[in-house]
């Protein structure tokens, strides 16, 4: 081995004062400025990549991480570790996050590696195709998704393996650059079918893919969308299995839009656990123009042309739908803005449009479309639609593909073909103002405003969906009343509705007859102003209130089991210390039950108003949770006069965690008297539910 004491004294010296400066970044990907950056002179280092990562992979049962002894004598280089590589990656765009990607050779390299470290801006100091050093001693080599990468201990890592990034302070400590110019980096080139597990020595090396195409379902799309990282398949012609091109929506390049033809695609090798991966150093290393593709697809599908084609508006499209399911033959255009998506989640698979004669739903079968730039509302969407159905669902005209004898989803494959991003700034979306009695088919579709609304007494302190899509109903100050529609998956599906009155934004909906509006976000039922009547809605006051928060009940509450082995008790699984009641009837098989939880006696003595309210969860199929009132409680549930009550319960069987509240079920029949809430649990040998119950309140005034 060739001796290096002499020039490693010199170096550890010279880092000792080292200062290191960047260049300015101007987004050319100019070569990186490196005067003042310090670098040493060349040397033979003493371990290979290779066996940096035999330090983990070999003789190692635990899985633990392998850390490097520490430097005890740094006047004495002779026990100091190091790796030698060149940089494959580049940090300049921003895809690349906290993380320098190495390989042993500039060209045909043998083996790759993941430095991960706590610095940004890498490419300022250790540019593409520069040699570096990197000294292991105090360093760690462990894995992360099933990458072996290098790092340092710190003891934060959750995991026995897990290594974290090397701090900012101590890369000029354990990076160090070669004073020799940079060469080129040649990607090595690879297939997809060579993305296997026998081929992860080469993680980290910068690769080639020819005949590389993305999939056809994301045709058209960005690379990523602002802020979201994004996975965004890719295929060859050498493995019908896709794999994944990594996107980070903060990388310079994000919003543009991906290429849609055949070529050569380079990129970082790497993978995320069994998913072999890969991130795009810069835009301009990729040169996939070419037609046809492997799937067939002859031409850029994302270009758009008027030529040939007839506009129609909204409402010529639904005078064509002349039965449930009506081809459109013609070579037509509708150019309309998006009004609605599904960013909230209160929209599945389908979007509105809208021009100046009408609104209309598309149904596209893809998920989270808000963050493809054809679909953003208040931007104008060109759809092609010849081959496309539209016809009436549920009374509701809507365009698509069929399914079933009906409208149904545009496939996700076929999008393309159908939609075109405008180029077009996106604009304000201006609602159409309407009062409910003016609301007519004409308006179904559209984004519409209805001022003072308030939601009816009955929905008061109730969240907008529960355990499925909900009804809320809203009101004007005649008493004309709408339906407000939300799904139990949109972001605001658990928080309470405003109790007060004020202006209702939405898309227009109707089923079956019936007019509902689908608000997008908690801004679009923003009910500040007071009452209808002039009041202002207050929360009646608690009377008494058991969240069973210790575990157990105490003397407030009568548990009673009639029959079988089972009874009520407390339990905080899956709820972290937050405990309540909960009755299940199954014990080795399905168990004949029946079993009261009883509450204390509260006084509704002097009080107008009052009302019980409570959460509940239900799992596992079995008769529904009883709940009743009485002003006479015998001490015996078979002879005590008791009133059911007409509460709200969570109808999802299929799954625990979906808390529904049971809004504020009225006791008006029960003022000026004493009253007892139950819980009657029943259950068979052929179904026996689990029942949870918490937030227990009785309010009055």
């Amino acid at each position: 081995m060739k001796k290096y004491h002499s020039i490693l004294k010199y170096f550890f010296v010279m880092t000792a004062a080292m200062i290191i400066s960047g260049c300015v970044h101007d987004d050319k990907y100019d070569e990186p400025n490196l005067e003042g950056v310090q670098c040493i002179q060349d040397f033979t280092a003493n371990t290979t990549l290779k066996q940096l990562r035999e330090k983990y992979t070999l003789n190692n049962p635990t899985g633990a991480a392998y850390v490097f002894p520490a430097d005890t004598t740094p006047n004495d280089p002779s026990d100091d570790l190091y790796i030698e590589g060149y940089v494959s990656s580049t940090d300049e765009t921003g895809n690349i996050y906290k993380t320098i990607y190495i390989q042993d050779a500039l060209e045909n390299p043998t083996h790759g590696f993941t430095i991960s470290v706590d610095a940004v801006s890498n490419y300022t100091k250790f540019p593409q195709g520069n040699k570096i050093y990197v000294k292991l001693n105090g360093l760690a080599v462990g894995v992360y998704g099933g990458v072996v990468q290098l790092g340092m201990k710190t003891g934060a890592e959750t995991q026995n393996g897990a290594v974290s990034r090397i701090p900012e302070k101590m890369v000029p400590f354990s990076i160090f650059r070669s004073c020799n110019i940079s060469g080129k980096i040649v990607p090595k080139i690879m297939t997809s079918a060579q993305m296997v597990s026998a081929n992860d020595n080469l993680i980290g090396c910068l690769i080639q893919m020819n005949n590389a195409e993305f999939d056809n379902r994301i045709l058209c799309t960005n690379y990523a969308p602002n802020g979201v990282t994004v996975d965004r398949a890719i295929r060859d012609n050498t493995s019908s299995t896709a794999r994944v091109v990594r996107n980070s929506g903060y990388a310079s390049f994000a919003n543009q839009i991906l290429p849609s033809g055949n070529g050569k695609f380079v990129g970082i090798y790497s993978k995320f656990n069994s998913t072999y991966q890969m991130y795009i150093n810069k835009v301009s290393d990729l040169e996939m123009n070419n037609f046809p593709r492997l799937d067939g697809i002859a031409s850029n599908p994302c270009e758009y042309s008027d030529n040939g084609l007839t506009q129609k508006t909204v409402a010529e499209i639904k005078q064509l739908a002349t039965s449930p399911l009506t081809l459109i033959t013609g070579d037509f255009v509708l150019k309309a803005k998006v009004i609605a998506n599904d960013k909230s989640g209160n929209l599945f698979k389908y979007i509105y449009v809208e021009d100046a004669t009408g609104g209309i739903r598309v149904n596209i079968d893809k998920n989270d479309m808000f963050n493809d730039p054809r679909f953003v509302v208040g931007k104008e969407v060109y759809i092609k639609l010849k081959n496309l159905y539209v016809g009436a669902v549920s009374g509701e005209i809507q365009l698509g593909s069929p399914f079933n004898g009906a409208v149904g989803r545009i496939a996700e494959a076929d999008v393309y073909k159908y939609f075109f991003d405008s180029k077009k700034p996106t604009t304000a979306v201006t609602p159409t103002e309407r009062t409910i009695t003016q609301i007519s088919a004409g308006d179904v579709g559209r984004w519409i405003k209805i001022k003072n609304l308030q939601f009816i007494a009955g929905d008061l302190e109730k969240v907008y969906a529960a355990s499925a899509v909900t009804n809320r109903t809203l009101e004007d100050c005649s008493g004309n009343k709408i339906l407000l529609r939300t799904s139990n998956f949109a972001n605001f599906a658990g928080q309470v509705i405003e109790a007060g009155k004020g202006d209702v934004y939405g898309v227009l909906s109707v089923f079956n007859g019936t007019y509902q509006i689908w608000i997008t976000d908690v801004l679009g039922a923003d009910l500040d102003d007071p009452r209808c009547d002039g009041s202002v809605y207050v929360p009646l006051p608690v009377l008494y209130s058991e969240n069973f928060a210790a575990g157990g009940f105490n003397a407030d509450w009568t548990t009673v089991n009639v029959s079988g082995a089972q009874v009520w008790t407390t339990s905080n699984q899956g709820n972290g210390t937050n405990y309540y009641a909960v009755m299940n009837g199954f014990a080795g098989g399905n168990n004949v039950n029946e079993d009261w939880l009883i509450s204390k006696s509260v006084s509704l003595v002097g009080k107008t108003k009052a009302a019980v309210s409570f959460t509940s969860d239900v799992r596992y199929n079995g008769n529904a949770l009883q709940v009743y009132a009485t002003e006479n409680y015998t001490g015996n549930p078979a002879t005590t006069n008791w009133v059911l009550l007409p509460a709200t319960l969570d109808t999802n069987s299929g799954a625990f965690g979906d808390w529904v509240s049971s809004g504020n079920v009225d006791l008006s029949a029960f003022l000026g008297k004493n009253v007892r809430i139950a819980f009657k649990y029943t259950s068979t040998t052929s179904a026996a539910a689990t029942w949870e119950i918490d937030d227990f309140r009785i309010k009055g005034l």
